[in-house]
């Protein structure tokens, strides 16, 4: 936890804009009791966009910002004159999803999510960030259950944390437990991605999914049963494995 002073200071400056209000003792209280900053503040920075968190979904990561903007600079070069046909599947917050219609004007984005609330709050993002209602769908879905139609890329943060894995009593608390857990293993919803993500892939589309550092190889394995091409492991920020790009099998 940042020191409760800096903690502080940011709210003030973010939500207060360094103005004085009484509602900013209540505000403090939570932070003292634990309740990350991001949620008090309302929002998220991510790669130059404001992320709404008043549905409480998973907070941002920075490593998901990392290979997020990797992702925005890899379709760039590729298809820079190019409409480009994005699913953001386990969505969240929709920080990924958001980031790529800010940064790429030609895209589309369909943010599909088992969580009503969240997408709501992806509605919210998407006009504080003014992204026009043309450019993006919101879909209920349960995976990719409800989703129809043809990607040229679908990006996945999904659930990924094993049952038996130590995670922060802080995050335990606060942050949504089923956008964290993925089963013993944590590979429920990644097995699940990566047999049906196919169908929804155009023939030259790719699948960015990220994952936990000791899942590689076990991921090689599931890409390499569905005869994936091009599959290529990356590591984050902080020189862990963190991210997958998948082109789809033949």
């Amino acid at each position: 936890m940042k020191n409760i002073d800096i903690q502080i200071q940011q709210l003030q400056r973010d939500k207060y804009h360094s103005r004085w209000s009484p509602k900013i003792l209540a505000d403090i209280a939570r932070l003292k009791a634990g309740e990350p900053l991001d949620y008090v503040i309302g929002w998220a920075p991510f790669l130059r966009c404001r992320i709404d968190l008043s549905a409480h979904p998973l907070i941002p990561r920075p490593e998901t910002e990392f290979w997020t903007e990797a992702f925005i600079s890899d379709a760039g070069h590729r298809t820079p004159n190019k409409s480009l046909r994005v699913l953001d599947i386990f969505s969240g917050s929709g920080c990924i999803g958001i980031a790529i219609l800010k940064h790429l004007p030609k895209s589309h984005v369909d943010f599909a999510d088992i969580d009503p609330l969240v997408l709501r709050g992806i509605k919210i993002s998407a006009r504080k960030n003014r992204i026009p209602p043309s450019r993006y769908h919101l879909i209920p879905s349960d995976i990719l259950k409800n989703t129809r139609g043809v990607y040229n890329a679908i990006v996945a943060n999904p659930p990924y944390i094993g049952t038996k894995k130590y995670v922060q009593p802080s995050v335990l608390k606060y942050e949504p437990r089923k956008a964290l857990f993925g089963g013993k293993d944590g590979l429920r919803f990644i097995k699940a991605l990566i047999k049906t993500a196919p169908q929804h892939l155009s023939l030259d589309g790719v699948l960015w999914m990220e994952y936990d550092p000791s899942q590689k190889k076990a991921i090689e394995k599931l890409f390499a049963a569905q005869q994936y091409r091009n599959v290529q492991f990356h590591k984050d920020q902080y020189s862990r494995w963190r991210y997958v790009m998948a082109q789809r099998p033949a």
